[in-house]
């Protein structure tokens, strides 16, 4: 074990531990960090030349940080000089070492794109649950969240990203992309993420957010029809009514019944909001901040897999004591 430096101990000894000590603590205890690197490590530059690579875990951890906070490759190398809290969650002494720069942290984010690796930590990190009994069979939730793309033409190309779209949601037009998810039944962990642009349909994606195994499936008014684009495996389908259809209903105990209903359906769709509220409110992430859809997928996978774990914290993961 290395010899701690004073800043360390002087920050070890202080009786106040805030939100952000927390925050990371958990996200420290719950991650499966050894399968994360074993995953990363083939792909990892080996350093046979030359100045030899920072090590694995750290840039994981530095990585991981940057989507907790909706940080920039700068932000994060800032935050690592500023905060204390976040130094240790990373692992690094600034008495022995610099922190690495945001040059090494970008090239360690492509490398992850690159290899599509974003969507292994999210698997792995699935099945580190699921191995807890975390993530069950019976059923999905689907649902999609927008997020928003700059609208700008002030830019180099003097143009938009030609890979976002624009869709109206009620009388409001929004310009960026859709984050498709299927999510547990019971626990509203997401276990299927797919990005595409913001004027596709929510109910075309159906078929890839469904794992195979669940016995039904749930969803809002926007998919109307989910069934039918279902071929082989056909779960039993509880999709919402369009208000309208239940407006124009006269009154009476057929149309109560129907909106008990709906107020079940609506109880059990619920539960999909949880990781949007994390990712969208919690994470801070409300706007895209690359180009492309793969990218921005590759993002989503990461936040997504970071959500599931910080929701899992609650239900007896961390370590005692």
């Amino acid at each position: 074990m290395s010899q701690r430096s004073f800043s360390d101990l002087e920050y070890s000894a202080k009786r106040k531990q805030t939100r952000r000590d927390r925050f990371l603590g958990e996200i420290d205890a719950i991650t499966p960090w050894a399968a994360l690197v074993e995953a990363i490590e083939p792909h990892y530059p080996k350093g046979k030349r030359g100045r030899p690579p920072i090590g694995l875990e750290r840039m994981l951890r530095m990585y991981v940080a940057q989507q907790c906070f909706n940080l920039s490759d700068e932000g994060i190398e800032d935050a690592v000089y500023d905060s204390q809290a976040i130094r240790r969650f990373v692992g690094i002494d600034l008495s022995r070492e610099d922190a690495p720069d945001a040059t090494t942290l970008l090239q360690f984010r492509r490398l992850l794109e690159r290899h599509d690796l974003t969507r292994v930590i999210f698997e792995r990190i699935n099945a580190h649950l699921q191995e807890r009994g975390l993530l069950l069979r019976e059923g999905t939730v689907v649902d999609a969240t927008l997020i928003a793309a700059p609208p700008s033409t002030k830019n180099e190309n003097k143009a938009r990203d030609p890979e976002m779209h624009q869709t109206k949601k009620g009388n409001q037009w929004h310009f960026g992309m859709k984050a498709h998810v299927g999510a547990d039944v019971v626990t509203g962990l997401v276990h299927t993420v797919k990005g595409t642009a913001a004027n596709v349909s929510d109910v075309s994606q159906v078929p890839d957010l469904l794992h195979g195994e669940e016995d039904s499936l749930h969803g809002d008014a926007g998919y109307i029809g989910a069934g039918k684009r279902l071929d082989a495996h056909r779960p039993e389908t509880h999709i919402a009514r369009k208000r309208g259809s239940v407006r124009a209903m006269p009154e009476g105990p057929a149309r109560e019944r129907v909106r008990a209903a709906e107020r079940q359906k609506a109880q059990l769709r619920s539960i999909v909001e949880h990781p949007f509220h994390v990712v969208k409110n919690l994470f801070g992430y409300r706007k895209v901040r690359y180009r492309g859809l793969n990218k921005n997928t590759a993002q989503l996978h990461s936040l997504f897999a970071l959500a599931n774990l910080y929701r899992a914290r609650r239900w007896g993961l961390l370590p005692q004591g």
